[in-house]
């Protein structure tokens, strides 16, 4: 896999479904697509989310994106920058490097899978840049809920025919700048390998990403003297 998400060959199971039928008849999933927030749907997801609202200081800016994509190219010293961040990764948030793991060595599309394990990694490492020791470790438990929440939201969704959000929006507008990321690398590796990949994977990995995001956004710690937002009152 290289710096851009993508990897070399067709992928593990292969006669994965094409690009295409990424949504058909009957099915609830839907990939992620691009998404440019309006201010109706900050309305919308202030009163009808069951996703708890990410702090202000605990958002990913852009340099910390921007840092990971021009860290993680594909050189020997990428390597050994993704080996590094990985053993951190494992000694920091335990929970949720195990969370990833279980998930990510079920069977899967071998292109998917190492497209989980490159973004799960690179979101922690922007966490990490942005935040540094500020970041709590997460729990399992506090994990845990964080995962029914997003499942909890995502039912809502799809149980309200006049919803104009999907769940994986509502966490793009907290932390647009990671999502951002996230969606480039789905896109390219989507786009290279659409004959082969196993799509249905590709949406179990891209779930996986979500709750990382939400559970490392919950785990910023306020800094000294920072005056709680109302919504973080009410959360």
């Amino acid at each position: 896999m290289n710096g851009n998400g993508r990897t070399d060959g067709s992928g593990g199971r292969g006669g994965g479904a094409p690009i295409g039928s990424a949504i058909c008849e009957g099915t609830a999933q839907i990939l992620p697509r691009r998404w440019v927030p309006r201010a109706k749907d900050l309305f919308v997801w202030v009163r009808r989310s069951a996703i708890r609202p990410v702090p202000s200081y605990a958002r990913v800016p852009a340099h910390a994106v921007s840092w990971v994509r021009d860290s993680l190219g594909d050189d020997e010293e990428a390597r050994v920058e993704l080996d590094a961040g990985l053993e951190r990764f494992e000694r920091s948030q335990p929970a949720v490097a195990a969370h990833v793991a279980t998930n990510l060595s079920r069977p899967l599309d071998e292109t998917a899978m190492a497209l989980g394990y490159f973004l799960t990694l690179a979101v922690w490492m922007a966490f990490e840049h942005a935040h540094g020791e500020y970041i709590a470790e997460v729990s399992e438990d506090e994990l845990h809920a964080t995962d029914e929440l997003l499942e909890l939201d995502e039912q809502l969704r799809r149980s309200d025919p006049v919803e104009t959000l999907d769940s994986d929006e509502v966490v793009a507008m907290e932390q647009p700048h990671v999502l951002e990321f996230v969606h480039e690398h789905l896109d390219a590796t989507l786009e290279s390998h659409a004959e082969s990949i196993d799509v249905d994977d590709v949406h179990a990995v891209y779930r996986v990403v979500l709750v990382e995001v939400l559970s490392l956004s919950y785990a910023v710690t306020r800094p000294a003297g920072y005056p709680a937002a109302k919504t973080e009152l009410l959360a």
